[in-house]
């Protein structure tokens, strides 16, 4: 499912002394299948312009696609419901969401609603909640009986289970630690490649967003500041640093390797893995003492 953003503007508490401006003149392309990781401080608007990936936020002017409906601030759309399944959000700390009795019942609770029977339901969250890695035995369990870690699992197995064309996630490894957050983007990314979805990452972990997106889209000050693939954007870390984001650790390892050495490596690298190579082939030339 295709997804456009066409000179989108949206203000908070429009027509009131309280009246705010998030996100202004976005234009944005997100085709069918691309994992796209947004960026950018703490209020700089990418919360706001997830929300309008679903239509939970009508802009204040422009237009929003999303497959076949369009979403203005003059006309409301009918039928979003289709959207809203279509289309799921993994907020921050989804096990926020989680409120029935047991996990099996929470994970059923989101397609049912949406007419899926029963049964259909239940084999949806048998075969998900082996997926997110969790035993068939939890689904009798309270989720509130769980670890946090676990309740995520289910809180996301919830939303799959709508069986989503495209699914946004908001920060989904927050307050994980370092091999949770990796367990957790590892299989968001199996399930972007396997269920061929559009993924729309939202994070402050540059890590995450250079290891698993195709493109970067950066915003700053509720505006599109630059889009490009991750070599392209992280190639030219003292625009980012001056923007005051951050770079990942390789990245900044390598942009100081790179000022000690005198001059650049032939390429941008991502991963370690990349810049020992870099590195090596530095050596072997006999330039790198």
């Amino acid at each position: 499912m295709d997804i456009s953003l066409k000179q989108v503007e949206y203000r908070y508490s429009l027509g009131t002394p309280f009246e705010k401006l998030a996100i202004k003149d976005i234009d944005l392309e997100i085709p069918s299948q691309m994992y796209l990781a947004v960026i950018g401080h703490t209020g700089s608007g990418k919360s706001t312009l997830l929300q309008h990936l679903n239509a939970l936020l009508r802009p204040t002017s422009g237009e929003v696609k999303i497959g076949d409906t369009t979403v203005t601030s003059n006309k409301k759309p009918k039928g979003l419901k289709p959207i809203r399944q279509k289309v799921g959000i993994v907020f921050q700390f989804p096990e926020h969401q989680l409120f029935e009795e047991t996990v099996l019942k929470d994970i059923c609770y989101g397609p049912m609603n949406f007419g899926v029977s029963q049964e259909e339901a239940e084999k949806r969250a048998l075969k998900l909640i082996k997926q997110v890695g969790l035993p068939e035995s939890i689904l009798e369990k309270s989720p509130f009986d769980l670890s946090g870690g676990q309740m995520r699992r289910v809180a996301i197995a919830g939303v799959l289970a709508l069986n989503p064309d495209v699914i946004v996630l908001d920060e989904p490894t927050a307050g994980l630690d370092p091999r949770g957050r990796k367990e957790i983007m590892d299989m968001f990314y199996q399930l972007h490649k396997e269920k061929e979805l559009t993924t729309i990452l939202v994070t402050h972990s540059m890590e995450d967003a250079a290891s698993y997106a195709d493109e970067l889209v950066i915003m700053q000050k509720g505006r599109i500041k630059g889009r490009g693939k991750p070599v392209e954007i992280f190639s030219k870390p003292e625009e980012l640093l001056e923007l005051g984001l951050d770079v990942p650790d390789v990245v900044r390892f390598q942009y100081k390797y790179e000022k000690q050495l005198g001059r650049p490596l032939s390429k941008t690298c991502l991963s370690i893995d990349e810049l020992a190579t870099e590195i090596m082939k530095e050596r072997e030339r006999g330039d790198v003492k």
